[in-house]
C-alpha cells in the first residue's frame, strides 16, 4: 500500500418506469438533478457526472464535500506499476504513481469529459473518459459509466470501467487495491460508525472506531467489516451510509477538522475495498448503495438490501 500525500487533491489513494430519455444535447448542461421527495441528488456534468450533491429534499445543505477533483462520490480504479513520470508532466506531488483513471478530473484541475448523459423517470446515466490522476491533462485509455437508482433514502448504483489500454510502461497483470468507490461525505459527519463485532446482520451492538486523520499517517485501516458498510454521522446519529456487499475491507478517515461543509478543505473518507487485477483490455464492474438517514434507518435499510440480494 503506497504512502499518501496530503495535498489540495484528495481522491484516495491506495496503491497498486418512465422511458422519456433526456437524450444528450448540443449543449450539455452543468448537471443532472433529481429528486424523489426524500433526497435530492445532483450530478457534475462538468466533472464526468460524478455525485455532487446529496440533500435531504427542501434542504440546501449537501453530505457531499467537492473542495476539489479528488473529492465528490466518484470512480477511482488502480492497475499497474507506480512511475516517475515527472518528466512527461506528472504531478511531483504524486510521484510514483501507478495508472489511476479517476471519474472527476486530475490533480491539476482539468476535468474528465462526457460522452453520454441520460435521465428517465427512475434512473440517471453518464458516460465520461476519465482523467489520470496523477498527470497534466491526459486522458485516460478507457470510458466510465454510471446508472444510478434513487428510490426513498437509497442510491443504488452501478459502475463499469471498460479499459482499452495501448501503452508498455504500468504492466499488466498485477494485483491492486480498488476503491468500490471513493466517497467523501462533509466532515461535519465527524463519527464514524459501523458493525465489527462476532455476529454480523444480528442487530448486534454498533462499533465506533476512533477516527483516523490522513495528515498523521493514513486512513484508518480496517480489514473485517462484516456487514460490509461503514457511515459517518453528526452527534445526533445522522449521516451517510457507504454499503459494497462485496467488501468487508474499508477504509476510512478524516483530513482537516471536524465540523466542516460542502466547500471546505477538511473532508471525511469512506471506501470500500477489494484486490483486484484490472488488465489491459478488459471491463470491471461493480455495485453499490449509498444510505442516508439516522443509523437505525441505515442499518435497518442496509439489512432489506442484503436479504433483496
Amino acid at each position: 500500500m503506497k504512502q499518501i500525500l496530503i495535498f489540495f487533491g484528495m481522491i484516495s489513494f491506495i496503491a497498486c418506469t418512465g422511458q422519456t430519455d433526456i437524450a444528450q444535447k448540443s449543449s450539455t448542461p452543468d448537471e443532472l438533478v433529481a429528486d424523489n421527495g426524500t433526497l435530492t441528488v445532483k450530478f457534475d456534468l462538468t466533472r464526468g457526472g460524478a455525485i455532487s450533491w446529496i440533500s435531504l429534499t427542501g434542504t440546501q445543505r449537501s453530505l457531499v464535500n467537492i473542495a476539489d477533483e479528488g473529492r465528490y462520490i466518484q470512480q477511482s480504479y488502480y492497475a499497474g506499476k507506480s512511475l516517475d513520470r515527472k518528466a512527461d508532466g506528472q504531478s511531483p506531488s504524486w510521484s510514483p504513481w501507478p495508472w489511476n483513471p479517476i471519474q472527476v478530473g486530475d490533480a491539476f484541475r482539468n476535468r474528465a469529459k462526457i460522452l453520454d448523459y441520460k435521465q428517465t423517470s427512475d434512473s440517471l446515466y453518464v458516460k465520461c473518459i476519465p482523467m489520470q490522476w496523477d498527470m497534466n491533462n491526459r486522458p485516460a485509455e478507457a470510458e466510465m459509466e454510471q446508472w444510478t437508482f434513487l428510490k426513498e433514502n437509497v442510491l443504488t448504483i452501478r459502475n463499469q470501467l471498460t479499459i482499452h489500454r495501448t501503452d508498455n510502461i504500468y504492466g499488466d497483470s498485477i494485483l491492486c487495491d480498488q476503491e468500490l468507490p471513493a466517497v467523501y461525505p462533509i466532515s461535519a459527519l465527524k463519527n464514524l460508525v459501523t458493525y465489527l463485532g462476532p455476529k454480523p446482520f444480528s442487530n448486534d451492538t454498533l462499533s465506533k472506531p476512533k477516527v483516523m486523520h490522513l495528515e498523521n499517517g493514513f486512513w484508518g485501516r480496517y480489514e473485517n467489516v462484516p456487514e460490509n458498510w461503514m457511515a459517518f454521522v453528526d452527534d445526533n446519529h445522522f449521516g451517510m451510509a457507504v454499503y459494497n456487499p462485496l467488501c468487508t475491507r474499508f477504509l476510512a478517515g478524516m483530513a482537516g477538522v471536524p465540523g466542516k461543509e460542502a466547500a471546505d478543505g477538511a473532508t471525511s473518507y469512506i471506501a470500500p475495498v477489494k484486490k483486484e487485477i484490472l488488465y489491459k483490455n478488459s471491463v470491471y464492474e461493480y455495485e453499490y448503495y449509498i444510505v442516508i438517514g439516522t443509523l437505525d434507518e441505515m442499518r435497518e435499510r442496509i439489512y432489506e438490501l442484503k436479504i433483496k440480494n
